[in-house]
């Protein structure tokens, strides 16, 4: 499982990388579109963009459980979705990246309620070191007075860590298949959000010109429709509150991408932010291996039945998240 391990930790350290360089796109198509358009259209080009991954795939039909968990997750994601997205538009950028990084603490003690096996109190000490690395990385502006925007960043916040627990407690040692729950929450997404959206969608097809449906495809396959799938299958293999602290990192990616390509300059403080980050998360990592580990029956270290090995959830820097043919189940 160690192998397995290390691809997993690596796909989750690329989601965060992805969704770190997503804010000034977001931000740009949402001042055109409105909000509830662009992520109505973000799911539909994802849920378009998943017909060939299903038939590559080839997976058996699902059950009604499968279906029904499909669509829970899918409407969890939704949900953490729109919470973020209204949050940030209300809020400053240090408030929102603050409290929606409270996930790296709210993830471990969600899982170990449900799962009755707590880790260990290094591992919330780690975690708090990661998530004071976050509070400097954002804290440039200073943190302004609470918000409406504010209360649903902490919404999306403990959404989100309902979501990635939810993803692996509800999956975990069943053979569901990895595409098709990926395939149903993003159906779920595009319903949902194409509803909500409906009378706006049409001015905002419109209103968009290339620049705007390129950013609108990085959305849909590098942070949705990959990132939906490596998280997933990462989940299921590890743990949440390992997935949740990788996913944690984000901020980092999204300073470093501000510092190569928008010009931004490293200060001391944000140099000792990152490490912290950096820092903790390594450390969390480890605390988080040797509890797991240690229950000789633990079930997270069975392996899901009917899956593609990791080599072919793919990485690469178009994001499709695509399982070649050689990966459907013997």
């Amino acid at each position: 499982m160690s192998m397995v391990r290390s691809r997993g930790d690596l796909l989750l350290l690329a989601v965060a990388v992805i969704w770190g360089s997503s804010y000034l796109a977001a931000q740009s198509l949402v001042l055109v579109g409105g909000v509830l358009a662009v992520l109505a259209l973000r799911f539909l080009v994802s849920a378009v963009a998943m017909v060939p991954v299903v038939a590559l795939r080839r997976p058996a039909r699902p059950d009604r459980r499968e279906i029904a968990v499909g669509t829970l997750l899918g409407l969890t994601q939704a949900a953490v979705l729109v919470l973020e997205t209204y949050g940030v538009s209300l809020t400053s950028a240090t408030n929102a990246g603050v409290l929606i990084s409270l996930t790296i603490l709210i993830t471990p003690a969600l899982e170990g309620a449900l799962r009755r096996r707590p880790l260990p109190g290094r591992f919330f000490l780690t975690a708090a070191v990661a998530f004071g690395g976050v509070v400097l990385l954002v804290a440039g502006p200073g943190l302004r007075a609470p918000s409406a925007g504010d209360a649903l960043m902490l919404a999306a916040a403990v959404v989100r860590a309902a979501h990635v627990t939810l993803s692996g407690h509800l999956t975990r040692g069943r053979s569901y298949d990895t595409v098709t729950l990926t395939a149903l929450q993003t159906v779920v997404g595009a319903v949902v959000f194409t509803v909500a959206a409906a009378p706006a969608l049409p001015s905002a097809v419109a209103a968009f010109g290339p620049a705007q449906w390129l950013g609108i495809l990085y959305l849909a396959l590098g942070c949705s429709l990959f990132a939906f799938l490596v998280q997933l299958w990462a989940v299921r293999r590890t743990s949440a509150s390992r997935a949740g602290l990788l996913l944690g990192t984000e901020p980092v990616w999204a300073v470093l991408i501000g510092v190569g390509l928008g010009g931004e300059q490293l200060t001391a403080t944000t140099v000792l932010g990152i490490a912290l980050v950096l820092t903790g998360t390594h450390y969390g990592l480890r605390v988080e291996t040797r509890h797991r580990t240690a229950g000789d029956h633990d079930p997270v270290t069975v392996p899901v039945p009917h899956e593609p090995v990791p080599a072919q959830v793919g990485a690469g820097s178009g994001g499709d998240g695509r399982i070649t043919a050689d990966a459907r189940p013997d």
